[in-house]
């Protein structure tokens, strides 16, 4: 196993998130499903000169992007958008891409179970063959029932997976299987030769380390099922604004380069922008905690 990190929870140029990245001892990136955004070739050198490589990427499901929306044109757009990440992940030297296939915050359903369904498999099984020839693994990630009502657990996933193709993968992440799961153990267990990616924050959705997760025992099972991917880490910590607040210097004071449709993802996230000291401190606490047990 590897420590790598998600990027959409701070905006800033990647040169910069790349350098914290090497200084605070992560191996790779698993970065945002944005490619329109990224130079690859540059994207990659600087990856090599740091000694970091790319894991993959993660879909941002914002605006339109859903892969079971009603409307067929709106899904053969987001069909489009998921394979240029994938072409993305293929010229980074990348792995895996993460998808969440309906669009975050959608809480109202376009069709009955069956249709929604088969919309989401007939999507997935064209990103899939996209995904076959490039040599890049889908892996169909659950949110927990706050952040979709499509998928919330890993049988779902898995279910859905196995509609779209014998090498499709599942991506499962603790903070949803704190809410959402019975055991979250026995589901680690479950996905096994299924799992594809794994996200790593604590039940608070802070730092690895900052919450009542077992790590041990977390990373002792993924070792029980013979996983060796990336653990990716995905912490969005909430912005205290009460008196009660014990990280004074956690909230940016100064501007920050976001689309409204960033921040309204970070906000619906439960957090905000974060100060460059505190982001820094949680990402390297985190490495700290998931360094003791791989």
């Amino acid at each position: 196993m590897h420590v790598s990190m998600h990027n959409w929870m701070r905006a800033e140029p990647i040169e910069v998130t790349i350098a914290r990245l090497a200084k605070c001892g992560y191996d790779a990136i698993e970065i945002s499903g944005e490619p329109e955004r990224y130079d690859t070739k540059h994207v990659r050198k600087l990856l090599q000169d740091h000694g970091l490589t790319c894991w993959g990427s993660v879909t941002l499901m914002l605006a339109d992007r859903d892969l079971l929306a009603k409307d067929e044109g709106q899904r053969a757009a987001s069909v489009q958008y998921v394979r240029d990440c994938i072409t993305m992940v293929k010229e980074l030297g990348g792995q895996e891409i993460t998808i969440v296939p309906s669009t975050v915050g959608k809480i109202k359903s376009q069709g009955t179970p069956e249709q929604e369904w088969k919309w989401a498999v007939d999507s997935l099984k064209s990103c899939y063959e996209h995904g076959q020839r490039e040599g890049v693994r889908l892996a169909i990630e659950p949110l927990n029932r706050f952040e979709t009502y499509f998928l919330n657990r890993h049988d779902q996933a898995l279910a859905l997976a196995r509609d779209v193709g014998p090498e499709c993968g599942v991506c499962i992440d603790v903070f949803h299987m704190n809410i959402e799961e019975k055991d979250m153990y026995q589901a680690i267990r479950n996905c096994k030769g299924r799992l594809a990616d794994f996200h790593v924050a604590d039940n608070n959705r802070m730092a690895c380390g900052m919450g009542h997760c077992d790590w041990g025992k977390i990373i002792g099972t993924l070792k029980e099922i013979g996983y060796d991917g990336a653990l990716t880490v995905e912490f969005v910590a909430p912005v205290d604004r009460t008196p009660a607040n014990p990280y004074p210097n956690a909230i940016e004071k100064g501007p920050v380069n976001l689309t409204a449709d960033e921040l309204k993802f970070i906000e619906d996230h439960g957090s905000s922008t974060l100060s460059d000291e505190f982001y820094t401190w949680l990402v390297d606490e985190t490495n700290k905690t998931l360094r003791k047990y791989i």
